[in-house]
């Protein structure tokens, strides 16, 4: 069997603890101890995040996307692949040697995407954007953690709440989508999108798409109106 190589390790701001980007072979593997966040084997529940999200905004004449994570731009891909060319996609990647690691050691996985003019990528806390947007994004894509809680920062948790889930509410246009990945099901999570005014809907998808793989939850949560 080919031995895991470790190429680079990057702290996440603020204490939020240290990621390992592992390569094996053509595999390639970022993780925080001993959780594996991504895989570039497994990308089937990620681009279902993006496919999903921006099927029912890629009608508007001009969307605007935001994506938190940028993770190996499956989301971002899949995303680019599902909206016009007039569209903008923001992405906040909190952690500065992701954004490396993109242009350096991963550059064959992302393939250029970021090359892409419709690409705005933003060094900064997700959270950021979603606190000074006002009704600014026509969906908010979330895939910064393995669920609706901080696993890979603590301060993440405020995404999740009913905080800022008001924020994110406030942020969308009308109409918007809310999407937000999950490893797991959250009964609680889903009870708090509809307590934020949300309309939710639920969606299984499996990390490796049709060929299947590990089940994964897709929430997409509706800003009314539009």
């Amino acid at each position: 069997m080919i031995p895991w190589v470790h190429l680079d390790t990057a702290e996440i701001p603020n204490g939020g603890g240290t990621l390992r980007l592992m390569r094996r072979g053509t595999e390639f593997s970022i993780q925080l101890g001993q959780n594996e966040l991504m895989n570039s084997r497994l990308s089937g529940s990620e681009e279902a995040l993006a496919i999903l999200a921006c099927g029912r905004i890629a009608a508007r004449p001009a969307p605007r996307i935001l994506i938190g994570g940028l993770g190996l731009g499956f989301t971002l891909r899949a995303a680019l692949g599902a909206l016009p060319e007039r569209a903008e996609l923001v992405v906040a990647e909190l952690v500065p040697a992701v954004i490396a690691w993109a242009r350096g050691p991963l550059a064959e996985v992302f393939g250029g995407i970021l090359d892409d003019p419709r690409v705005r990528l933003r060094e900064t806390d997700v959270a950021a954007p979603i606190r000074d947007g006002d009704a600014a994004f026509d969906a908010i894509l979330l895939d910064v953690d393995n669920g609706p809680d901080g696993l890979t920062h603590p301060e993440n948790d405020r995404l999740y709440d009913h905080a800022g889930l008001g924020l994110a509410r406030r942020a969308l246009r009308p109409g918007g989508i809310l999407a937000v990945w999950s490893a797991h099901p959250d009964p609680a999570f889903t009870r708090r999108l509809h307590q934020a005014g949300f309309r939710v809907e639920e969606v299984p998808a499996r990390a490796n798409g049709r060929r299947g793989g590990a089940r994964h939850r897709i929430w997409l949560a509706a800003r009314p109106g539009g």
